[in-house]
Parts: structure tokens; C-alpha cells; sequence
């Protein structure tokens, strides 16, 4: 009898963002970043939403694209809303 040796799989680990905070404070719609990133509006109106996590390369680049860290716009824990810091 053969046995399948692996890691058990485990339910998806949710990530929040803020991308919608942030892109609005640099002034951009879903539109001109996404085409900053070279994919579609929906994408980017998908994962502000939660419905979709950004793959690595995404999420880098769009920091980068906002100037800001990947750790100030997703995150494995819910963010907490401070008045004394902007996104």
C-alpha cells in the first residue's frame, strides 16, 4: 500500500489591504492605476474589495507604484484605524 506523503492542505489565509486608502491619497482612480500596473480596473477594484489577493510580484508593484511599503498596503492581520496616521 503506497501512502502520499505531503502537508495537509489548509484553508487560504485571508489578506487585508488598503489600497483603496492609499491610492486615493496619491489622487489616482482604479483606472490610472491599474494601468500604472498594466492590468485591468477590475483587478484593482477586486482586491480593494478582498475578493482577490494580489500575487507577490503585484503587491511590490504597486507599492512601489504608490511609494510607499507592501506592509503599509497588505497585511495577514486587519488593519486598525488610527487618526494620528495617514495610509
Amino acid at each position: 500500500m503506497l501512502q502520499t506523503v505531503g502537508r495537509k492542505p489548509k484553508e487560504e489565509t485571508p489578506v487585508f489591504n488598503r489600497l483603496e486608502s492609499v491610492r486615493e491619497s496619491r489622487g489616482l482612480s482604479r483606472t490610472e492605476l491599474a494601468e500604472l500596473a498594466d492590468v485591468h480596473y477590475q483587478t484593482i477594484g477586486y482586491i480593494e474589495r478582498g475578493e482577490y489577493s494580489p500575487s507577490l510580484p503585484l503587491a511590490l508593484l504597486l507599492a512601489r507604484i504608490l511609494r510607499t511599503d507592501v506592509h503599509e498596503i497588505f497585511s495577514l492581520h486587519p488593519f486598525t484605524k488610527r487618526k494620528d496616521r495617514e495610509p
